[in-house]
């Protein structure tokens, strides 16, 4: 919705200009990541304001280190998002993808850039293809994930987050 991605935005900001802050960590509620972006929202007019491939971006180049929380879901804009995190860490029973290919929609905010960068083209270009949902043990194996975890993910965010 625009306000998560506005709240991301702020919250970003707010981090980079603060010196007391060493380390972004990022995390869903209610466990879950993301699911992604309302697609409702794609048939309505054009929305003036924040857009998730700038917010992406944005977290990419943050000069401090941002590490993604992947509880439950990360899909479509929320993997896209957690693409741009400097470090991934997800619950063993994490699932992440690129769904939008399912319903004739393309990864609008980098993903599809991001995606084989991190993993490689081959199987970038099958979860790109085929919209599959995979496991967070195969997401470790492929490299999109720097780590998963059993216990709670945010407490292993923050203890990555204060390490590098």
């Amino acid at each position: 919705s625009l306000a998560v991605l506005q709240a991301l935005e702020d919250g970003l900001k707010k981090a980079d200009a603060d010196p007391s802050v060493k380390a972004v960590m990022i995390c869903g509620e209610n466990g879950k990541f993301s699911a992604g972006a309302d697609i409702r929202g794609f048939s309505t007019p054009k929305r003036h304001g924040v857009a998730l491939g700038p917010i992406v971006s944005l977290i990419e180049s943050s000069e401090k280190p941002v590490v993604a929380a992947i509880e439950g879901v990360a899909l479509g804009g929320g993997l896209e998002v957690a693409l741009g995190c400097h470090y991934r860490i997800a619950h063993v029973k994490a699932r992440m993808g690129l769904p939008e290919v399912t319903i004739g929609l393309l990864p609008g905010a980098e993903g599809t850039q991001r995606l084989p960068r991190l993993i490689g083209v081959p199987a970038a270009l099958d979860m790109i293809t085929t919209g599959k949902h995979i496991p967070a043990t195969e997401a470790l194996k492929l490299g999109l994930v720097d780590e998963i975890v059993e216990e709670n993910t945010i407490e292993a965010a923050i203890r990555l987050a204060n390490k590098v």
